[in-house]
């Protein structure tokens, strides 16, 4: 008898952990407390209660070949960074591939969680829903929490002393929606996270004024790195990670400074912060990626044999390493393996390209992309990279 699994939360999270419990021959059912998919990617009118909440115009940060399901690739005219409407539309395109949506209960609430009492035996647990106002206990092999870590807003009111005198408007960004509301109006912006580099933009085409507020600086970078290429897919790669291992860490943040205040100069900004770029705090989660999807793959068994593929299957050994680090690569072997993995690798420069590519440029074939240096200084980090660390 399959073993039943209970999904809270329809959104990115529990689509793709429905779906893996049906590959791996498991029972699950996925309790949603909305009327629809999406999770934090649904955009509504008004924030709710008890669900993450974004702005109407929100853009992700994460292009669509680093973001998209290891095993299901983002439609190639889909925009590299896309909006919050794009990506609930490949949610839904990715739920009625695999036929996700009959395994899930929505406008049900989760009430709790137990273990049973023969719990150190059987390891089951005792799940209270609510829908229509009515409880039901069921029992199940297993749960995965899939509802996010943006629900609850974090409002430090007691840091800002005299606040409770203050006349005007003041909110946390989740209540935020659109700018037209705030037109001519003086607004201060606290945090230069993401969403507070955003929401500044956007209301100072209607607001009289607005400030940004930052307690140490920060270093920007842009969606849009050199020659117009995402800057995930050329920043997040096998060989700039075995780079900076190999290399003093002075010499690898003197390097990433010295590239972003070419941008534009931090200091003439007010913008420098005093921490050096790698050892910032940029995220909620912050983690190096290759290492800590390399560390994951590792204990699934999933990780790619770099010094293998080179011996085995060169073109795409070299898109493994130097190209970016895309989901794909965690499907080339082990539990999961899919066999369009190696082509989506090798063809995901071409849907990255697609969206900007509106008409036909004709190239000079002897020129090289790659300058012959670049060549020879990847060459001795691979060798260097395959030495140290065992790929």
């Amino acid at each position: 008898m399959a073993k039943r699994v209970a999904v809270i939360g329809a959104g990115a999270s529990g689509l793709v952990s429905i779906k893996c419990c049906l590959d791996e021959g498991l029972e699950p059912t996925c309790f949603e407390r909305t009327d629809d998919i999406g999770g934090l990617w649904k955009f509504k009118e008004a924030p709710e209660e008890g669900r993450a909440s974004i702005y109407r115009s929100v853009i992700i940060n994460t292009s669509k070949e680093m973001m998209c399901f290891s095993d299901f690739p983002i439609p190639d005219d889909y925009p590299n960074y896309m909006h919050n409407s794009k990506i609930l539309e490949y949610f839904r395109i990715y739920a009625k591939h695999f036929n996700l949506l009959k395994y899930i209960h929505f406008k049900t609430l989760v009430r709790s969680i137990r273990k049973r009492p023969d719990f150190s035996q059987t390891g089951q647990w005792d799940v209270v829903t609510e829908a229509d106002g009515k409880q039901e206990s069921t029992i199940f092999d297993a749960i995965l929490v899939c509802s996010g870590h943006h629900t609850d807003p974090h409002l430090p009111l007691a840091s800002f002393p005299g606040i409770e005198t203050f006349k005007g408007q003041y909110f946390h960004s989740r209540d935020y929606k659109n700018p037209e509301e705030f037109q001519g109006k003086r607004i201060i912006v606290i945090g230069i996270g993401n969403s507070g580099g955003d929401i500044s933009v956007e209301l100072s085409r209607t607001a009289q004024q607005v400030f940004l507020s930052t307690r140490h600086g920060s270093w920007i970078l842009n969606r849009v790195a050199d020659y117009g290429y995402p800057i995930d897919l050329l920043g997040t790669t096998r060989f700039l990670n075995a780079m900076k291992h190999t290399l003093p860490s002075s010499l690898v943040n003197w390097m990433a400074e010295l590239k972003l205040n070419r941008r534009f100069d931090h200091a003439n900004y007010g913008l420098k912060p005093q921490h050096r770029y790698v050892t910032s705090n940029r995220h909620t989660l912050q983690v190096d990626y290759v290492d800590y999807m390399d560390e994951l793959a590792i204990q699934v068994g999933v990780k790619p044999n770099i010094r293998s593929l080179f011996l085995t299957d060169t073109k795409l050994a070299k898109e493994v390493f130097f190209g970016p680090c895309t989901p794909y690569q965690f499907r080339l072997t082990g539990p999961g393996k899919w066999n369009g993995a190696r082509q989506a690798i090798l063809t995901q420069w071409d849907r990255a390209m697609k969206p900007t590519r509106t008409r036909i440029i004709t190239k000079n074939v002897n020129q090289s992309s790659v300058p012959v240096w670049l060549k020879l200084l990847g060459l001795i980090v691979l060798f260097a990279a395959l030495y140290f660390y065992g790929f």
